[in-house]
């Protein structure tokens, strides 16, 4: 049998198409067989005042469709709009790799697979930002 394999600590909290389910005392292995299931853990969910920069805000996005509290249709405007005013940023080739997969992926319904690639642009994000107020 293949799928995704969750391994949850203990009281882990995860959101699987929407529902958010804790597990119990014990470290746990869940396996997820259906196809294109929403998932998301929710120890790596953006709270919506940690969306303050404008990547983290692209993210918070993506992180809305994937939990369905956002429209797909307009969150995916909203995120493609924000990937290409990124684009304009981060210039270099690794960086618009990134932005290119996450649109490619927000194009085809994938919002995990965008928030995961737009989550690698933070770390630089935050270092043009210490880099700017200095």
């Amino acid at each position: 049998m293949s799928g995704l394999v969750l391994k949850l600590s203990p009281k882990e909290r995860v959101l699987i198409n929407g529902a958010v389910i804790e597990n119990g005392d014990r470290r746990t292995r869940i396996t997820i067989t259906t196809p294109n299931a929403n998932i998301l853990r929710l120890k790596d969910a953006l709270h919506p005042d940690e969306a303050r920069t404008p990547v983290r805000r692209v993210c918070y996005v993506a992180q809305l469709a994937l939990s369905g509290d956002a429209a797909e249709a307009e969150a995916r405007q909203q995120l493609l709009t924000g990937i290409e005013q990124l684009s304009q940023v981060f210039l270099d080739a690794d960086s618009r790799r990134t932005l290119d997969a996450a649109s490619q992926a927000v194009t085809e319904g994938q919002f995990y697979q965008a928030l995961k690639s737009l989550r690698a642009l933070i770390p630089r994000e935050d270092r043009l930002l210490a880099t700017a107020a200095e």
